[in-house]
């Protein structure tokens, strides 16, 4: 069966949201956009958090992703600054829940992993690895939209590395026939 997809990925922030969107098709992925929001100039944490959310649900709208891929806040010593992070990922999050559209949430690590195969790579690397994957012609001045894409393109490798493992069924009874100890 042929996979063909657009994924959203967003890298969230509460001064710049990176976000990339791919499409998938035949198994080649192909770089529809990359972009950031910057959010410094805005008043108030409450206003950054309302054009988050207002333009991930204009994302959604104008791309028509089939899933959304996200990053998860990284544990850090400032309790204060996870939290706004925590705060910015829900609210994209927020969006795509009201829109329908399927989330996945990923550790910084694991996409760097995905990307590079290290998982403590800088964002330089991971930029560098996504521009000769993609064929990006350069990579952005702020890194923020480059790991943005870099969630969409690990959400891929992601979804491609359990489609081979996991098992398709024709229906209920295929699956029940299989799976008998998972009835309750």
């Amino acid at each position: 069966m042929e996979m063909e997809k657009i994924i959203l990925g967003i890298d969230p922030g509460t001064t710049v949201m990176g976000f990339g969107l791919i499409e998938v098709k035949s198994n080649k992925v192909k770089l529809i956009t990359l972009d950031e929001l910057l959010l410094h100039k805005l008043p108030n944490h409450e206003m950054k958090l309302k054009r988050i959310f207002d333009k991930t649900l204009s994302i959604i709208d104008e791309y028509h992703p089939d899933e959304l891929a996200i990053e998860a806040p990284f544990f850090g010593k400032n309790v204060q600054s996870m939290l706004k992070l925590g705060r910015a990922q829900g609210v994209a999050m927020a969006a795509g829940l009201y829109r329908e559209v399927p989330i996945t949430e990923y550790s910084p690590k694991k996409i760097k992993m995905a990307i590079t195969g290290n998982g403590n790579a800088s964002k330089e690397m991971v930029a560098g690895m996504l521009k000769n994957l993609l064929g990006l012609k350069e990579i952005p001045k702020r890194l923020d939209a480059t790991d943005g894409l870099a969630a969409a393109v690990c959400h891929y490798l992601n979804m491609n590395a359990l489609g081979s493992k996991q098992k398709s069924y024709s229906g209920w009874d295929a699956f029940l026939k299989d799976n008998p100890n998972r009835v309750g």
